[in-house]
Order: C-alpha cells, then structure tokens, then sequence
C-alpha cells in the first residue's frame, strides 16, 4: 500500500469519527493494532475510542468538530480544533499530537480547553 499523507489520515479518521459518526468505519481505516492514549482519562485501544465516540455523539447529538490548523513533522501530526457540543455552547479548544506509523495511527495525547464567555484580551482562540 502507498503511504498516505499522515495529516490527511488524521483529519480523515477525526472528523469520519466524530461528524459523520462512522467511529467504526474510522478507526477501522486508521487506527493500528495497538492505538495508545495518552488522555488519562481514556483507554487505550480502538474499542474503547469507538465507545468514547459513541457516547460523547449520544450526550451531545449536534456535536461538531472543525479542525482549524494542522501541523506536521515526520511520524507526528498536530491538529487544533474546535468541538461544538451544541450549537448555544461556545464549545472546547482542542489541541492533538497523533503518531502515525505504517500508514496508521498509534498514539494521540490531548488537550482541552472550553472556550471561555470573557477573554482578557481581544484575540480569538482559533
């Protein structure tokens, strides 16, 4: 197989999963046999990322996801985003390191942040 372009692997994976609420056909077409995570607050593996996505689509159906700007170096793909849980929430920032190898992804740490009603200053998070 032709190696694929990791950032369109990752934007791909990330918004079949997630706004298209496919996590099964996603993960399926991009996470490797192992997918570590680096969230403490999830397991690793792809079952539990189809669970996580499975259950965030069913608290928050209208949930969006718009990757604003990606980053890549090598083996590894930044992506910042913006996760709307409903259209009247400001909604989370959204920072991912993925590492891909082998044409699949292997490893994702995160960051999130919610997007604040007040800034100290005039910039926008995205």
């Amino acid at each position: 197989m032709p190696a694929l372009d990791p950032t369109d692997l990752v934007v791909a994976f990330y918004t079949r999963a997630f706004n298209d609420g496919q996590p099964e056909a996603a993960a399926e077409a991009a996470l490797g046999e192992s997918y570590v995570q680096h969230n403490p607050g999830a397991p690793d593996g792809a079952a539990a990322f189809i669970a996580y996505v499975r259950t965030m689509r069913g608290q928050f159906p209208q949930l969006r996801l718009e990757v604003k700007r990606t980053i890549t170096d090598g083996e590894y793909v930044w992506t910042h985003s913006r996760i709307t849980l409903s259209p009247e929430r400001r909604g989370l920032a959204v920072a991912d390191i993925w590492r891909v190898a082998d044409n699949r992804i292997v490893e994702h740490w995160d960051v999130i942040q919610e997007v604040p009603d007040q800034a100290a200053n005039g910039n926008t998070m995205f």
